[in-house]
């Protein structure tokens, strides 16, 4: 079968010619190699390279778990970062659910009261996803999600709506879920949060919503295959993370994933996490910024096109639409519109998707850009094994370890000493030395 994912670097030429990318293939193809046979930094974390095949096996227990979530009106994902953005990002991506709520990934009162404003207690369940069990935002979430199901419905009833994806064996979470009896699916423990959206953490609220994780794992085994030769000419992934490697030593800083389609916002938070987590460290890597076309052109536009350039620019693009609008012709024509009249609103943006290309690439911002054929859940599938293996491949040629986030701790050590949490004295009181209080 062949890629739903093609990838064209004519725009960055004047930057990034064929020959550079050419000489720094033996750079790439042995951090491929480093991936592949788990040699490299972070190599403990490897387990995303085989988990579309590894996560089928699950695949039937996943389906049967979701079948008892039919019998309520909504059900609460509460999770944060890896735990939330991949499960938003392929539900909207696919058309939305009204079904599936979210939870755990802030700390606003004013969204948790609106939510549970919305929500009958005695129609939800509850998706809980945390390795550790004790990470704030999500273990706030569902200890009052959890206290609300219960004082509605009893304590015994609402275990049969609650289902914990947390580690095999360890963590308050999982204590939690032996202790309570709740239904438990395990987070593997070589697969970091960003990493995650095919294993139990993504595939029991994608499933819950109505969409087929098979399809989205055999879309990810597809990119699983496609992506492991080092020839730079077939392998997508390999060629991207070259690309924009290349253009970060040319002193482009920034990369701003760029898309046509509003369904497609959460994908682009999906992917500034995977990048910015995976390559923010050291001082070194691109960062991940987004926009959602063409609305941000009439914000964000003027700073795209004449702004500081230090910015490179990837659009992703969907060619096929599963509907479509055209536009009709008016005998007044006041605005002017009827040269458009009869053509289908889809080449309409087609039309503005080039023209902002080449107006970009004029201004001196290179542009990167990928074309999946359409969206469905072998294409997501697809598309997130190919960022997964190109962001791998990334952060090895930066000579960083991809698959840590020593960054994300130090807000969580400040806020647990600010909340007062034991264990947490001394920088309680450095903090206040410091004015912080």
């Amino acid at each position: 079968m062949p890629s739903p994912l093609s990838l064209d670097l004519a725009y960055i030429s004047d930057l990034v010619s064929e020959a550079d990318i050419a000489s720094l293939a033996p750079q790439v193809g042995d951090a491929l190699k480093s991936l592949l046979n788990k040699t490299g930094r972070g190599s403990d974390y490897l387990g995303w390279i085989n988990l579309p095949l590894d996560a089928e096996k699950q695949v039937g227990a996943i389906k049967k778990a979701a079948k008892p979530f039919s019998s309520c009106e909504s059900v609460v994902s509460v999770g944060i970062g890896g735990s939330y953005l991949g499960i938003k990002a392929t539900i909207e991506a696919l058309g939305g659910s009204d079904k599936i709520h979210y939870a755990g990934h802030h700390l606003s009162p004013t969204y948790f009261q609106n939510l549970l404003k919305q929500l009958n207690p005695k129609k939800t369940g509850i998706v809980v996803i945390s390795k550790s069990g004790t990470t704030t935002e999500p273990a706030v979430a569902f200890r009052v999600l959890k206290t609300w199901v219960e004082k509605a419905v009893g304590k015994k009833k609402a275990r049969g709506r609650i289902v914990a994806v947390t580690d095999e064996s360890k963590g308050a979470l999982k204590g939690m879920a032996d202790a309570e009896g709740y239904k438990t699916f395990v987070i593997p423990d070589d697969v970091g949060g960003r990493y995650s959206v095919l294993t139990p953490v993504g595939l029991l609220p994608i499933a819950i919503a109505g969409y087929d994780i098979s399809k989205l794992l055999k879309g990810a085994q597809a990119a699983a295959k496609d992506t492991q030769s080092s020839n730079l000419t077939e392998n997508l992934s390999a060629r991207y993370a070259a690309a924009r490697f290349l253009l970060n030593q040319k002193g482009k800083t920034t990369e701003v994933l760029a898309n046509f389609k509003p369904e497609l916002h959460y994908v682009s938070e999906w992917w500034k996490q995977l990048y910015g987590e995976s390559e923010g460290k050291e001082g070194k890597g691109l960062f991940p910024a987004s926009v959602d076309l063409t609305t941000d052109l009439h914000s964000m536009g003027q700073y795209l096109q004449e702004g500081k350039r230090n910015l490179m620019e990837t659009i992703l693009w969907v060619k096929k639409e599963d509907r479509d609008i055209v536009v009709p012709r008016d005998k007044d024509d006041r605005e002017g519109l009827n040269f458009l009249s009869g053509k289908k609103l889809s080449w309409v943006n087609e039309q503005a998707m080039k023209g902002t290309a080449a107006a970009h690439r004029d201004g001196g911002l290179p542009v990167i850009r990928l074309t999946l054929d359409e969206i469905s859940e072998y294409n997501l599938g697809y598309l997130y094994y190919f960022f997964e293996m190109a962001c791998g491949i990334s952060g090895t040629l930066l000579g960083i370890n991809p698959f840590d986030q020593p960054g994300v701790e130090a807000y969580k050590k400040n806020m647990f000493a600010l909340l007062g949490k034991k264990g947490f004295e001394k920088l309680t009181a450095e903090l206040k030395a410091k004015g912080i209080s």
